[in-house]
C-alpha cells in the first residue's frame, strides 16, 4: 500500500472500531452505568447523530484550510473525545461524549475521500478511495472482535482506551507521512452548498441513504437470524461477524478496482442489484446453514462494492466542493444505518420471523437500482475529468 494513504486507512480503523464495537458492549455499558440496555442504545443514535451534524457543519468551517491541518484537527477531537467516553461514569456524560466523538468522523472521510483522490495517479482515484476505507472494514473484521472480548472479559472502558490510542497513532502518520497539499483560501462555505441546490449529487445520497439500508436490515439483526433461523450457537456468532468483515474487506477492495475499469454509475447499478438478489436469497435460504453461511459473506460484500463508486458519483457531483460532497455522503451512510435498522425491525415488531427484514432490505435494494437507473439515463457513466485534472 502506498505509504501516503496509510493515515487514513489507519484512522478509518479507529473511525470503525469506535462505531461498532458499542454493539456487542451494550450489555456491560448499561449495567456500569446503571441503565437499561434500550438507554444505552441511544449511545449507537448520539454518534450516529453527531456524524449527520459534524460532517458539512466542520467541513465548512475548514474550508479554507490545507487537509493536512484539517485532517490533524479532527483526529485530535476524536482522540479527545473517546477518551472522555473513557472516563464517563453517568449516562448524561456518556451521551454526550458518543455525539461528540460522532462529529469528526464524516468530516475526515470527507477530506480524506478528496486527498486520496489528489495522491492516486490517474485513472487509480477510486482504488485509493478503497484502500482508504480498508481500515474502516478491516476493523469490523479483527478489531472489533478482539476489542468486543476485551472489553467484555475485563471491562467496557478498555474499548475507548483502545480507540484514543489508534487515534494519537493516526495523528503520527498524519504528520510524519501525509503530503502536505495545498489548501483554498478563496473558498466559501456557502458556495460550498450550492451543490446541493442541483439534482447530480442528490442520486447518489439517495443511493446511499436508500441502498446502503438494506445492509443494515439484515446486519441490525444478524445474531438472531443466525441462531433462531439458521439453528447456529451463540457461541459461534463471533466467527460469523469474522466472516461479516471478511466480506467488507474484499468487497470494498474489489468495488474500488471495478470502478475504475468500468466506471462508478455501472458498477454501482451492477453491485445493488446484486445486493437485492443476495438479501432476497437470505430471506429464502437462512435456514439452511450452508447457504446462510456463503451469504453471510456474499452480501457484506456486494454491498462494500458499492462504497467506492458512490463516492466517486457524489465527488463527481460536486466540483469544487468535493469535500463537502464527501462529508454529505457520510451523512447519508448514517441514514441508511439508522432507516435500516428501524425499517428492518418493522416485520419483527409485528411477529414475522428474523429473516424477514432481509426482505425489507431487498426492496430497498431494488429502489436503489432504480435511483442508478435514473442517474445513467441522465448523466451517463461520468469518468470524473475534473478529479483527475486536480493531481
Amino acid at each position: 500500500m502506498d505509504k501516503r494513504i496509510l493515515p487514513l486507512a489507519i484512522g478509518g480503523l479507529g473511525i470503525g472500531t469506535t462505531e461498532f464495537t458499542i454493539m456487542g458492549l451494550l450489555p456491560d455499558v448499561a449495567g456500569s452505568l446503571h441503565i437499561d440496555i434500550p438507554q444505552a442504545g441511544h449511545f449507537i443514535s448520539a454518534y450516529a447523530l453527531g456524524v449527520v451534524v459534524g460532517a458539512p457543519i466542520l467541513i465548512g468551517s475548514s474550508v479554507k484550510l490545507k487537509p493536512k491541518k484539517v485532517l490533524i484537527g479532527l483526529m485530535v477531537m476524536f482522540t479527545i473525545f473517546n477518551a472522555l467516553s473513557a472516563a464517563a461514569n453517568s449516562y448524561g456524560l456518556m451521551l454526550a461524549a458518543r455525539f461528540l466523538s460522532g462529529l469528526p468522523h464524516g468530516a475526515f472521510f470527507g477530506v480524506g475521500t478528496v486527498v486520496a483522490t489528489k495522491l492516486a495517479g490517474k485513472g487509480k482515484e477510486a482504488k485509493y478511495i478503497a484502500l482508504m476505507f480498508t481500515g474502516l472494514t478491516i476493523a469490523n473484521l479483527l478489531m472489533v472482535p478482539a476489542v468486543t472480548y476485551i472489553g467484555h472479559n475485563f471491562h467496557w472502558r478498555w474499548y475507548f482506551g483502545i480507540v484514543a490510542f489508534v487515534g494519537l497513532l493516526t495523528l503520527l502518520a498524519l504528520y510524519f507521512w501525509l503530503p502536505d497539499l495545498p489548501g483554498k483560501p478563496d473558498a466559501d462555505y456557502r458556495q460550498e452548498l450550492q451543490f446541493l441546490r442541483k439534482p447530480k449529487p442528490w442520486y447518489p445520497l439517495l443511493i446511499t441513504a436508500i441502498g446502503f439500508g438494506g445492509l443494515f436490515c439484515w446486519l441490525s439483526y444478524i445474531n438472531p437470524l443466525m441462531t433462531k433461523v439458521a439453528g447456529f450457537k451463540p457461541t459461534e456468532i463471533p466467527y460469523i461477524m469474522v466472516l461479516i468483515g471478511l466480506g467488507m474487506v474484499l468487497g470494498n477492495l474489489a468495488g474500488g478496482i471495478i470502478t475504475d475499469k468500468i466506471g462508478a454509475g455501472k458498477t454501482t447499478a451492477y453491485v445493488i442489484i446484486s445486493s437485492a438478489l443476495v438479501l432476497l436469497c437470505i430471506f429464502l435460504l437462512s435456514p439452511i446453514k450452508g447457504f446462510s453461511l456463503v451469504l453471510t459473506f456474499l452480501c457484506p460484500f456486494v454491498l462494500m462494492a458499492c462504497n467506492a463508486p458512490v463516492n466517486m458519483m457524489v465527488i463527481d457531483a460536486s466540483p469544487n466542493a468535493e469535500m463537502m460532497g464527501a462529508a454529505f455522503m457520510q451523512a447519508a451512510f448514517n441514514v441508511a444505518n439508522s432507516a435500516g435498522a428501524y425499517l428492518g425491525g418493522l416485520p419483527i415488531a409485528y411477529g414475522l420471523t428474523y429473516n424477514y427484514p432481509s426482505l425489507v432490505g431487498s426492496g430497498m435494494a431494488v429502489i436503489g437500482f432504480l435511483i442508478v437507473l435514473g442517474y445513467l439515463k441522465r448523466y451517463g457513466n461520468a469518468k470524473f475529468a475534473h478529479v483527475a485534472a486536480g493531481h
